[in-house]
């Protein structure tokens, strides 16, 4: 097999020594040797041609464009352009898989254009930052390798697909695959019954191999996923500004399987933001919803727990700003993909496909490659500026708030009095609170108010919305006893007054 072309760019002069070190490290390897030519000019003989008709045309010769950009911008042509960015504009014109390294060098160190020609290459192409030439190699190396995993050049099993020896049926949770089997049935039509055996149902999900769980079967319906996966976990903040900064009004850090990470995170986040109830114009029953759409979060939140990298020792964070929502993750798209491309219509690439199926017959998550469509067309019919997707050293979707625009304008259909522009005893309550307050009419049971919330687990609930709006007197009992059957709540008279302030009804 012929091997695969690398083209090295850079301000030759900058990266010297790195571009030498790189070209003598790709030889040498034992693997990469065998699979890949680098190519740097200097390494070209003198030849009685052009410069930029030699690079160029290696370029269009090359599978791999390798860019290595720093502080300098290099020579100019007469239209302004240095050779980098040339061979990199060339490298994208003939559809080059692209892998970018960027020196640790401050921003305000860089060449104007150096800045640019950055901003532009994190748009589009896998990237990351380098620390030294030790960095620089390791990072080579992984990248290439992912290369020939991912275009099947050298085989190697997912690792969600992977044994895990050091468990075994104890370690899978009964009650949760007969979950599974429910909801996948109700779903999606799952064939198999509740009443299966589990090795049966695991079989037939690939997730049991020579009497062993794979790691997906482990991740998804484990007693102790964390006990094999100790980051597995979603961390969630929220910080009062737009930036990461003290005090922290909220911090959680949550453990569990795939499904109850997504449920909880979902959760974490619905309950740190306003519920908007809007007119009846259009519907019988006036209609809410969350400042961000809640599927837009879900579809965020299942991706960075499904796709992200198991073998990263670092966890998924979701952070809250008065802005926007961050969620990041240890993953990156496939080899050769753009976060523009997230957003038309595209395949499915699971980055763990075992993971990925039982997520799929429980509806967490679809195989249309729309999802992060969806989320763009969601987030733009809501009001709100278009999602950002970020490639960085981590996987980074970024969703706006209606706050973001800072415009007095409202998201249409919805009226919704700010926590500022409350009178001052009305402050103090909390946002699970407030939302509890908007939504609850006549008289509800608390099933009927998860219901309207789009909430799921009873005890968070209780724990966060209910109790609280009971003790500070804005909701009271229909029924003294506390665990009547038919219990229901509705609102007193200090609750009905701040409803009418969140709807702004006079």
């Amino acid at each position: 097999m012929a091997k695969k072309k690398i083209f090295i760019s850079s301000v030759q002069r900058e990266f010297e020594a790195e571009r030498k070190v790189l070209y003598d490290y790709i030889y040498a390897d034992p693997l990469l040797g065998r699979f890949f030519e680098p190519f740097i000019f200097e390494a070209l003989p003198a030849i009685d041609q052009r410069v930029d008709n030699v690079y160029l045309r290696e370029v269009e010769n090359s599978t791999i464009y390798l860019g290595l950009f720093g502080k300098e911008y290099g020579f100019q042509n007469h239209d302004g352009v240095s050779p980098t960015e040339l061979e990199f504009n060339h490298a994208t014109l003939h559809h080059l898989t692209r892998l970018i390294f960027i020196s640790s060098h401050p921003n305000n160190e860089r060449h104007p254009k150096e800045l640019a020609l950055i901003e532009k290459a994190q748009g589009v192409v896998v990237r990351k930052k380098i620390a030294g030439t030790d960095d620089l190699k390791a990072s080579v190396y992984a990248a290439l390798v992912r290369y020939l995993v991912e275009k099947e050049i050298i085989r190697s099993g997912p690792f969600d697909a992977s044994v895990n020896e050091k468990a075994d049926l104890n370690d899978i949770d009964t009650e949760k695959i007969k979950w599974f089997v429910r909801l996948a049935r109700e779903k999606r039509g799952f064939a198999l019954q509740e009443t299966d055996s589990v090795e049966k149902i695991l079989t037939h999900l690939n997730l049991f191999e020579n009497n062993k769980p794979v790691n997906a079967a482990l991740l998804l319906f484990g007693k102790q996923p964390q006990r094999f996966f100790i980051s597995s976990e979603v961390r969630c903040v929220v910080f009062r500004g737009t930036k990461m900064e003290k005090p922290i009004p909220s911090y959680k850090v949550y453990k569990g399987t795939a499904f109850e990470l997504v449920d909880q995170t979902v959760e974490f986040i619905l309950s740190k933001l306003d519920y908007s109830v809007g007119t009846r114009q259009t519907n019988v029953q006036a209609p809410g919803a969350y400042e961000i759409p809640k599927d837009v979060i879900a579809e965020a939140v299942v991706n960075a727990i499904a796709h992200r990298d198991y073998t990263n020792n670092g966890s998924v964070q979701v952070m809250l700003f008065r802005d926007r929502l961050e969620i990041w993750n240890p993953g990156s798209l496939p080899m050769g993909w753009t976060v523009e491309k997230l957003k038309q219509l595209h395949s499915s690439v699971p980055a763990n496909p075992l993971m990925a199926e039982p997520l799929y017959l429980t509806a967490y998550i679809e195989r249309l490659g729309t999802g992060t469509s969806d989320m763009v067309r969601q987030s733009k019919t809501a009001g709100l500026k278009e999602p950002q997707f970020i490639q960085a050293e981590e996987f980074r979707t970024v969703l706006y708030r209606p706050s973001y625009l800072q415009t007095t304008e409202q998201v249409p259909d919805k009226h919704r009095t700010s926590n500022e522009e409350l009178p001052q005893e009305y402050r103090s309550t909390s946002v699970e609170v407030r939302n509890l307050i908007a939504v609850l009419k006549n008289e509800m049971n608390r099933q009927e108010l998860q219901d309207k919330l789009e909430l799921k687990h009873e005890g968070n609930f209780r724990d966060i919305y209910l109790v609280p709006a009971l003790h500070e007197g804005w909701v009271e009992m229909k029924y003294p006893q506390k665990n009547h059957p038919k219990q229901k709540y509705r609102l007193t008279e200090k609750g009905l007054a701040l409803q009418k302030l969140l709807r702004n009804e006079k």
